[in-house]
């Protein structure tokens, strides 16, 4: 039988304790005897649902066939029916445990030869059938949407309730009559039906525009594992397409709630897919503590600082932000990772930086200082230890270049590429060869002995080793005086049928030294998600850092 919100399966499913099991339904169970009568049922009995009184629901319950009878209405034959209720739920209790919000099937000792026959999806069409035609009810739930005269009126049993929640079990407690009164905002009003099943059947469809209503709810009833299954289901699917953006407000409603990982998770989105964001309907409605925040932030990946400033002078124009948050924005620029063409083209053709150039001229006198003269001599005069210095990772091939390793499992793989020696415009006229070796399976050095018994160097590759990359200067030069190299390492991934930044590795020579590169890919799955169509997809950046060595000089 097909759950009512399983109508909806474009969107996610979360699954509670009680379906871990699985989604497998065997012939004839012994709950379970006419699937398309229970299907009949509950498209027979939607209006009960949605406020139908009980009575009307066992009528017309009666009307579906004899042979039906026996799913729901188990009472009439003789069994007190919250003895019935609560045999199921005891049953659907105990059968499965959960594990930070995902649900694990049960091990259960079995003697040699015996079988476990798995009934659970057919319990479940059952408690959902028996929500739809209320049947047994002994509670009436009456949700008065906040500020409307809407009223949506549930059927549910109390038992229910309060084996799944200790709010809805203290309300119960509480109450004069069997009717219990819930005020809900709109957005949580519109989906509480879909919430009230999950207390019944364990598993609900989610889509990208309903995943805070429900948390929401889950937080207000404590239901702890529908809360944790939505922060799961929000961290997975940050990627995922919507037509106005759901990130941002994902990450405001985590700031709200105080809920740190999700907000770090949006945070982290945010910072490392910049330019697809830029390019979106969710860059202007971005608020203006985290805009101030992204521009604080090194980590940023986008195709230039030029980008990042454009986008910015488009945010503003479109916000119209109080003088002191425009200037704080403006001032957290970079300017000295702009070219000094593009400088002048700014001064003269933007109008934001027209007006408030007064705001940021010490800025742009740094920035053209530091395009006129060596790194060194300019850290003789100037303090080089400031974010106006420190790179982002930028994508354009002034920085660095991308690098697709086909079958990356196979063998070493070797690559070339060339960079500008620094953002300086001293030196746009020199270039650096770079060589970066790719070896699918290294032994990192703490996993090594260094001599074996006889003495022999033991060997460094071996098929239990793991990826490395290293990235060394393929000549020498002077100029590299004073200069700090920093190698970055984008790892790309498929997400939800999007290409996005899965990981960032920053080191000096080799990925050994961030000890994580790769630690959980599994290359020699074709479907890792890791993978592009059987390729690696890596973008390498190398970014010259003044302020470690150059300060020492002075």
């Amino acid at each position: 039988m097909v759950a009512r919100c399983a109508r909806e399966r474009p969107a996610s499913y979360i699954k509670s304790a009680g379906q871990g099991a699985g989604r497998h339904t065997q012939g004839n169970t012994p709950f379970c005897t006419n699937t398309t009568k229970v299907q009949q049922q509950e498209e027979g009995k939607a209006e009960n649902w949605h406020g139908g009184s009980k009575r009307g629901g066992k009528d017309k319950g009666r009307q579906a066939g004899n042979k039906g009878e026996d799913m729901v209405c188990s009472c009439e034959q003789g069994t007190p029916f919250w003895v019935y209720v609560g045999t199921l739920l005891l049953f659907f209790h105990f059968h499965s445990v959960t594990v930070k919000g995902a649900a694990l099937k049960q091990e259960i000792a079995l003697d040699n030869g015996a079988t476990v026959l798995n009934h659970t999806m057919s319990l479940v069409q059952r408690m959902e059938t028996l929500l739809a035609m209320g049947n047994g009810s002994d509670v009436t739930l009456r949700v008065q949407t906040i500020n409307t005269d809407e009223v949506k009126v549930i059927q549910v049993h109390s038992l229910v309730l309060t084996l799944q929640s200790d709010v809805f079990e203290e309300l119960l407690l509480t109450r004069n009559n069997s009717a219990v009164v819930l005020r809900e905002t709109p957005d949580c009003a519109a989906v509480f039906d879909k919430f009230v099943r999950y207390l019944y059947c364990g598993d609900i469809s989610v889509r990208l525009d309903q995943a805070i209503s429900l948390h929401k709810l889950a937080s207000k009833y404590h239901v702890w594992g529908l809360q944790q299954g939505l922060t799961q289901y929000m961290t997975q699917h940050l990627s995922s397409d919507s037509p106005t953006g759901h990130v941002i407000g994902w990450y405001s409603y985590a700031l709200q709630i105080g809920d740190m990982v999700l907000r770090d998770s949006c945070l982290q989105y945010l910072s490392w897919n910049l330019s697809s964001v830029l390019q979106s309907a969710e860059w202007g409605s971005i608020s203006d503590d985290l805009l101030l925040s992204l521009l604080q932030r090194s980590d940023l990946i986008l195709q230039s600082e030029l980008e990042l400033y454009e986008a910015l002078e488009a945010w503003i124009s479109q916000n119209q932000p109080v003088s002191k948050t425009v200037e704080s924005a403006l001032r957290a620029v970079r300017y000295g990772m702009i070219p000094p063409q593009h400088l002048f083209r700014l001064q003269k053709q933007s109008s934001l930086m027209v007006k408030y150039y007064e705001s940021i001229r010490d800025l742009l006198f740094l920035a053209f200082q530091f395009h006129s003269a060596s790194p060194i001599q300019l850290a003789k005069y100037f303090d080089v230890n400031c974010s106006i210095f420190t790179p982002r990772n930028y994508l354009s091939s002034t920085w660095g270049s991308a690098w697709v390793i086909n079958n990356p499992t196979r063998d070493d793989r070797s690559f070339s590429f060339q960079t500008q020696l620094g953002p300086s415009s001293h030196d746009s006229s020199k270039r650096v060869t770079w060589n970066a070796l790719f070896s699918p399976r290294w032994l990192p050095l703490s996993a090594r002995s260094t001599f074996t018994e006889l003495g022999a160097m033991q060997p460094t590759r071996t098929e239990g080793g793991r990826p490395r990359i290293i990235i060394t200067p393929a000549t020498s030069s002077p100029d590299f005086a004073g200069v700090n190299f920093q190698k970055t390492v984008i790892v790309m991934a498929r997400q939800q049928g999007k290409v996005v930044v899965r990981h960032v590795y920053n080191f000096h020579q080799s990925t050994e030294e961030a000890g994580d590169f790769l630690v959980d890919a599994d290359l020699q799955r074709r479907a890792s998600e890791y993978l592009i169509d059987s390729s690696l997809y890596l973008h390498i950046i190398i970014k010259p850092l003044y302020h470690t060595l150059l300060v020492a000089r002075k």
